[in-house]
């Protein structure tokens, strides 16, 4: 099992009259080279969940097994470990930063991970071509269009050859045809072996993935196949 949370709490003012129960005892298995669609209205609990499966966040109460690996109790600095080596995050504001071009941004994980110079140079190119953007390696974020930047943000996210790819809301701010481009990426990353975990509020969206995970008030509601779910 690659991924598995025991009856995960997030709870935020606890004990008090305001008290959120963003997750109320969420429990779920992801195996290794799923396609997940997490689906949900706006204040569902979806971000929370991508949240703590991510590493971004840990649960109040609950247990987190992340590739045989617990990481219910781990040190922020453990965590962005665990993360840059687990995880590539695609988010819909692409989280490019500005002043580097789109060679120079696909090549900073790499740089954490102590990947030595010629071996960069090698991922970051094959992570471009991959999403075809090796021919805009010199450009900054702002001489591309936000397709582009989202397929920078992709090759980003695999050029450290993650386990998972886990991408919030990627064609949110994308005209139909240029997210439905960066859909297809994600399909060909799957049948390449990755796990793809999708969070979305769009049920055209989540109908594309091979399970659907629907979540509501902080439980999950519905979890199987789009015929399953009643898509």
């Amino acid at each position: 099992m690659l991924i598995e949370i025991k009856n995960i709490y997030k709870i935020y003012n606890e004990g008090k009259e305001s008290e959120v129960r963003a997750l109320d005892g969420v429990t779920l298995s992801i195996d290794r080279g799923e396609f997940v669609a997490i689906i949900g209205a706006s204040g569902s609990g979806k971000s929370t969940l991508m949240n703590i499966l991510g590493c971004l966040d840990v649960p109040t109460y609950g247990d987190y097994i992340l590739n045989g690996t617990d990481v219910t109790d781990r040190t922020d600095r453990q965590l962005a470990h665990i993360r840059n080596k687990e995880i590539g995050f695609i988010f819909q504001g692409y989280n490019l930063i500005p002043a580097l071009t789109a060679y120079e941004n696909v090549e900073l994980p790499l740089i954490y991970q102590g990947i030595s110079v010629f071996q960069r140079k090698e991922r970051v190119m094959a992570a471009l071509e991959r999403v075809g953007m090796a021919d805009r390696f010199g450009h900054r974020p702002s001489e591309m269009s936000g397709g582009q930047q989202q397929r920078v943000a992709i090759a980003r996210a695999i050029a450290t050859h993650p386990p998972i790819i886990m991408a919030d809301e990627p064609t949110g701010a994308l005209d139909s045809k240029t997210g439905k481009h960066v859909l297809e990426i994600l399909h060909s990353l799957h049948e390449g072996g990755s796990t793809i975990i999708l969070i979305t509020h769009d049920n055209g969206i989540a109908a594309t993935a091979h399970r659907i995970v629907r979540i509501s008030d902080g439980h999950i509601v519905a979890d199987g196949t789009r015929e399953e779910v009643g898509f």
